[in-house]
């Protein structure tokens, strides 16, 4: 099969386009590149496929004619390296297996999944069930951080981000919206603490959870970023998603049954929730404008607006 490589889904065409000519380097020699992999790894590009946003993720066909997926990351962006070592801890619980991983190239070969859980008929709370019971299998205890970027260390980042661009994109939501993201960082990064910290995913939503097919009805998580973190910022990544379910009803109130449901499910506090939920919701919306998401941000933007004028609870 012919494939064309500059025709790239949306979202990762807008993510190379954002870091500037790096991006349009990348995009201008993945077909170099995925043909040097497939002599080293002996395998047949069939199709690329969607839900990537920082990376060029293929489905292949190896010598054996078995399928697997081979992922190209975007340099400065995606990070191969961090995630190649997640998989070789988790040795295929809760991720794929991985076959081959290229420095070089910042290029995975991993199992082929199935299906992604956002594209299941599953209602929002039963994806939220699945995410919950797939993580509580995918924590795994650490002795140290093992080179991960820890917790206190990614909230001290997110804050730095909110706060340059915020102020870069002009103040695309309340200044009290901001700093009440600030102050939850803070809060979060004092709260760091190896003792109760684990290998998170980092990422977890319903896109990045694909069903396996080694396990009966069960799923894995691909696409890792790898923290050293308390499992609190893995479901706040649950918080700053279906923005729609959000807008049409009551946020405020969804919001705070959405984290009750999380920390129910999982025995994690409720406050940490709460405030990674918050920091990524501000986070990623001010990330989707940056990179041109515009409509996506806007309306991830107005729930953390709203949640953050209701002076609810865990803001006390």
């Amino acid at each position: 099969m012919e494939i064309n490589f500059t025709d790239l889904p949306k979202a990762i065409r807008l993510r190379a386009r954002s870091v500037g000519p790096t991006g349009e380097r990348w995009v201008a020699t993945l077909e170099e590149t995925v043909s040097s992999l497939a002599l080293k790894w002996q395998f047949v590009p069939r199709e690329i496929l969607s839900g990537g946003s920082e990376s060029l993720i293929l489905a292949v066909a190896l010598k054996d004619d078995s399928p697997a997926v081979l992922k190209v990351g975007l340099p400065g962006v995606c990070d191969c390296k961090t995630e190649s070592h997640v998989l070789r801890i988790a040795n295929g619980t809760a991720y794929p297996r991985l076959l081959e991983h290229d420095e070089e190239y910042n290029a995975l070969l991993v199992e082929r999944l199935g299906a992604r859980l956002s594209d299941s008929d599953l209602p929002v709370s039963q994806q939220i069930e699945v995410l919950c019971q797939t993580l509580q299998e995918a924590w795994i205890p650490l002795q140290s951080s093992q080179g991960f970027m820890t917790g206190g260390e990614k909230a001290r980042w997110l804050l730095e981000f909110i706060e340059s661009v915020w102020r870069d994109l002009g103040k695309p939501c309340a200044e009290g919206t901001q700093e009440l993201a600030l102050s939850f960082a803070i809060e979060r990064e004092a709260a760091f603490d190896p003792n109760n910290s684990v290998l998170v995913h980092g990422d977890a939503h319903s896109h990045n959870t694909l069903r396996s097919f080694d396990k009966k009805g069960g799923y894995k998580f691909v696409d890792p970023d790898g923290l050293f973190a308390e499992p609190a910022y893995d479901l706040g990544i649950s918080m700053r998603g279906w923005n729609d379910e959000l807008l049409v009803g009551d946020a405020i109130t969804l919001g705070q049954a959405r984290c009750r449901t999380l920390a129910s499910l999982t025995g994690i506090d409720e406050r940490a929730i709460w405030q990674w939920g918050f920091i990524e919701r501000v986070s990623t919306g001010l990330l989707m404008l940056q990179i041109g998401m515009t409509q996506s941000g806007v309306r991830t933007l107005a729930v953390a607006d709203l949640w953050a004028n209701a002076s609810i609870s865990w803001n006390r």
